[in-house]
């Protein structure tokens, strides 16, 4: 199992940790797992990539990080961002042998009431990840960033379960503390600290707080 290691957080006065997941798809919209999965944004997924847009107006952010799907990649330039750097740690969880399937489908044919956090995936065409995994890379892209938040705002577009696990991690909770964090698709967040302590400042909306 992956150790998963809590960064510390950014020094007092300092930058913001914004977080975007991509706007809709036909398969977010359906409910059904997509994780590697490449499929593009709906025409309402563009319109609320352009919305999380006009809520970032005005911000300057000093790293600009995506996923490389296509809907993550979409939804950044969407919002209009121009420095971008594909990281591969923020992909999407690899669901393995859930991949296409919505979780009621899912509860169908293992016969239980099955939860993606508490009793994790199957392997499939592709050999899919815990959540630990999940966290693991989820770590990794937190200690690159950590850094960059000394000089100002850092923004991550990514997906909605790596970003909720990326929080718990940032928040120095346990990956499944995530369950308990809802991500809408396009929705925008900001992480920031209180006395070196790290907290949520704005979760799952399209109205942040000013910079």
């Amino acid at each position: 199992m992956p150790l998963v290691t809590a960064p510390q957080g950014p020094p007092p006065g300092k930058g913001q940790l914004v977080l975007v997941r991509h706007g809709e798809t036909e398969w977010s919209r359906d409910g059904r797992h997509t994780g590697t999965t490449d499929l593009p944004l709906l025409p309402a997924g563009e319109a609320v990539a352009r919305a999380a847009g006009q809520a970032l107006a005005g911000r300057h952010f000093v790293a600009e990080l995506v996923s490389p799907l296509t809907r993550a990649l979409r939804t950044a330039e969407l919002i209009g961002l121009k420095n971008l750097e594909i990281d591969e740690d923020l992909r999407e969880w690899d669901y393995g042998g859930y991949e296409g399937k919505s979780t009621p489908q899912i509860r169908d044919e293992v016969g239980y009431d099955w939860e993606i956090f508490s009793h994790g995936v199957v392997p499939g065409e592709t050999p899919g990840e815990t959540v630990e995994d999940v966290a693991a890379r989820a770590s990794h892209v937190l200690n690159r960033v950590m850094p960059l938040l000394k000089r100002g705002d850092v923004i991550l577009v990514a997906h909605g379960h790596l970003l909720r696990i990326l929080a718990a991690v940032y928040l120095r909770q346990e990956p499944r503390f995530a369950a308990q964090l809802m991500l809408d698709a396009g929705a925008v967040c900001a992480l920031d600290h209180h006395h070196d302590v790290p907290g949520i400042l704005s979760w799952n909306t399209t109205h942040l707080p000013s910079a």
